[in-house]
């Protein structure tokens, strides 16, 4: 399917579809659509009976196995599924043997006597041996493939694999398409989960991890010592990764950031008093040395840190900043 969003998109698409490229960037703010998007295509690509739009038909033979996850000329390569109750906290990758157990696959006839089409998303998971593999096979490309990479962050992505794409930026829904398609999926405060998830409607819900970040803002509206260590051996009980925290208080620090420059909230509109508070009673120097603590930490949100520890302590310089220490 195509969301409402990004029907302009296809039909720019269309009018070009025999000047095709053999390998697609499809870019553009995470969990606004692109991966739908891009299964959108692979299916018209590997479509025996198109219209004359260059959408698939949805009754050929090939899109049957499309639909059923079975097409023996699609391929879809995204970071491997961890397991156990410390999922969350894992690295996700693409790995090299991932990418090259496709490309063997490539330089075999197609199937179905079409198309083949190698999906990949998101494309910047790859680690940089994966990336290489791929590259080779993006520079002398098997007839008759099509690579389809889907990225959220194209700066994350090997300048050689992007100079191999076409580069397709797909637009993200404006405010009131985000909040009308939010309210007729029925999804509740849509308004507010739509602000923290920066105006992108495709997020999963997830009303545990909402109920622990509303703990997290209301103590960080009344900072305590002792709330604070109770805070972070619960947020580790549950085993949340690091990221997820450095998230929720980045935005924080941003809305207390704009308050004290009189300015609505981002990100939390139903905290917008408490912010404001906060703002009154801290300085923007300290605010600015916190959020660079923040920053230096998040590219480690997802690796093998003592969370606990490490939540105590970022909430702990948090107290520090909120009484002006």
């Amino acid at each position: 399917m195509i969301y409402p969003w990004h029907e302009q998109a296809w039909r720019q698409l269309a009018e070009h579809w025999h000047s095709r490229p053999n390998a697609w960037l499809i870019a553009g703010r995470e969990n606004t659509g692109k991966t739908a998007f891009a299964r959108h295509l692979a299916q018209a690509l590997l479509c025996e009976s198109p219209d004359s739009r260059h959408q698939a038909c949805g009754h050929c033979p090939s899109c049957h196995l499309f639909a059923q996850g079975g097409h023996p000329d699609f391929y879809e390569l995204a970071p491997e599924a961890a397991e156990g109750e410390t999922a969350a906290r894992k690295l996700q990758q693409i790995k090299i043997d991932a990418v090259r157990d496709v490309v063997d696959k490539l330089y075999l006839s197609a199937v179905r006597g079409g198309l083949r089409v190698i999906l990949i998303h998101p494309a910047e998971s790859m680690n940089t041996q994966a990336a290489n593999a791929l590259l080779k096979v993006l520079e002398e490309p098997p007839q008759d493939v099509v690579f389809l990479l889907v990225c959220h962050a194209r700066d994350k992505l090997l300048p050689t694999v992007k100079s191999r794409c076409r580069q397709l930026l797909l637009p993200a829904p404006d405010y009131a398409q985000a909040l009308a398609f939010l309210q007729a999926q029925g999804v509740d405060n849509a308004a507010a989960k739509l602000a923290f998830h920066s105006g992108a409607p495709l997020f999963e819900t997830d009303e545990f991890s909402d109920g622990l970040r509303a703990g997290l803002l209301d103590l960080l509206a009344q900072p305590r010592l002792l709330a604070i260590l109770d805070y972070a051996a619960e947020f580790d009980k549950h085993k949340q990764p690091l990221a997820a925290g450095i998230d929720w208080l980045q935005k924080w620090l941003l809305d207390v950031g704009l308050a004290q420059q009189n300015m609505p909230p981002l990100y939390y509109p139903d905290y917008a008093d408490a912010g404001r508070q906060v703002a009154g009673r801290t300085r923007p120097d300290k605010l600015f040395r916190l959020m660079d603590t923040l920053n230096k930490l998040a590219p480690y949100g997802r690796h093998t840190l003592n969370v606990r520890m490490q939540m105590e302590s970022l909430l702990i310089d948090y107290l520090a900043f909120w009484q002006n220490k």
